[in-house]
C-alpha cells in the first residue's frame, strides 16, 4: 500500500502543477482581455497618438491611407491589442512568477525578482526612448530626402508593423544589462572580462543596429550609442552577483 501511494505522488504533483498553471494562464489572460476591452473604444485615439512622430513631420494637410478596405478598422484594433499587452505585462510578469517562484531557492527569488522589474522597466524605457526620440528623429531624416515631386501617403497597416518593429527592437536592446547580469550570475563570464571585451562589444553593437534598425544613420546610433552606455551599465550591475572570489582575483590580476 505505501509504494502504490508512494508511486501515485509524482502524478499527484504533476496534476497539482497543471492545475496552478491552468489557474495563472486564466488570470494572465482575464487581465489581458479586459485591459484590452476597455481600450477598444480608444483605439482611433490610440492610432493617432501612435502616428504623431510621422504626421508632424509631412507637409500641412498630409494624411495616411488604408489600402485594405478594412486596414481603417482592423489596424487599429491590432493597435489596442498591443497596447493591452504593453501595459499588461507586468501583470503577466507576476503570473508567471508567482507560478515558478515556489520552485526556486531563496537565494534564486532574492535574484530573479530584481531582474524580472528591472527588465520590465527597461523595457518600457527602450519604448519610450524609440517613441519620444527616434522616430521623430528619424522620420524628419526621412522627409528630409523626399523629392518634392512625391507626396508621401504612408500605409496606415505598414506604419504600425514599423513603429512596432522598432519598440521591440529599442525594448528588447535596452535589456542588455539584464543579460550581462544573468550571464556573471550563471558564472559563464565575469565583470573583468566584460570589460576586456568591451572594443569588440563596441563593434558588435554597431553591427547588431544595422541589422535591426531602418537604414538609416540616425537610428542606427540613437541606438547604438545607448547600448554602449548599457554595456557599461551591464558590467556595474554584475559586479553584485559576481562570485566575490572571482570578482577579486579578477581585479587582482594584472
Amino acid at each position: 500500500m505505501q509504494d502504490a501511494e508512494t508511486d501515485d505522488a509524482p502524478q499527484t504533483r504533476l496534476i497539482d502543477h497543471l492545475i496552478e498553471l491552468r489557474s495563472r494562464l486564466m488570470w494572465a489572460v482575464a487581465g489581458l482581455l479586459l485591459v484590452f476591452a476597455a481600450l477598444m473604444p480608444f483605439a482611433a485615439q490610440i492610432y493617432n497618438k501612435l502616428a504623431l512622430p510621422l504626421i508632424s513631420q509631412l507637409p500641412e494637410g498630409g494624411r495616411m491611407i488604408a489600402i485594405d478596405p478594412a486596414g481603417g478598422f482592423f489596424v487599429p484594433v491590432k493597435l489596442a491589442f498591443f497596447t493591452a499587452v504593453f501595459i499588461t505585462a507586468p501583470w503577466l510578469l507576476y503570473q508567471a512568477w508567482s507560478f515558478v517562484a515556489p520552485g526556486l531557492y531563496r537565494k534564486e527569488k532574492r535574484l530573479a525578482a530584481p531582474l524580472l522589474v528591472s527588465s520590465v522597466l527597461l523595457f518600457y524605457a527602450g519604448c519610450a526612448f524609440a517613441y519620444f526620440l527616434v522616430l521623430p528623429a528619424v522620420f524628419h531624416f526621412l522627409t528630409q530626402f523626399t523629392p518634392e515631386a512625391v507626396q508621401m501617403a504612408p500605409d496606415l497597416g505598414k506604419y504600425v508593423d514599423f513603429v512596432l518593429v522598432l519598440f521591440l527592437a529599442f525594448g528588447a536592446s535596452f535589456e542588455l544589462p539584464i543579460a550581462l547580469v544573468i550571464l556573471v550570475a550563471l558564472g559563464w563570464v565575469t565583470p573583468k572580462q566584460l570589460r576586456e571585451w568591451r572594443g569588440y562589444a563596441v563593434v558588435g553593437i554597431f553591427v547588431i543596429a544595422a541589422i535591426i534598425t531602418p537604414p538609416d544613420v540616425v537610428s542606427q546610433l540613437m541606438l547604438a550609442i545607448p547600448m554602449m552606455a548599457l554595456y557599461e551599465i551591464g558590467i556595474i550591475a554584475s559586479r553584485f552577483v559576481a562570485p566575490k572570489k572571482v570578482e577579486t582575483e579578477g581585479d587582482a590580476e594584472p
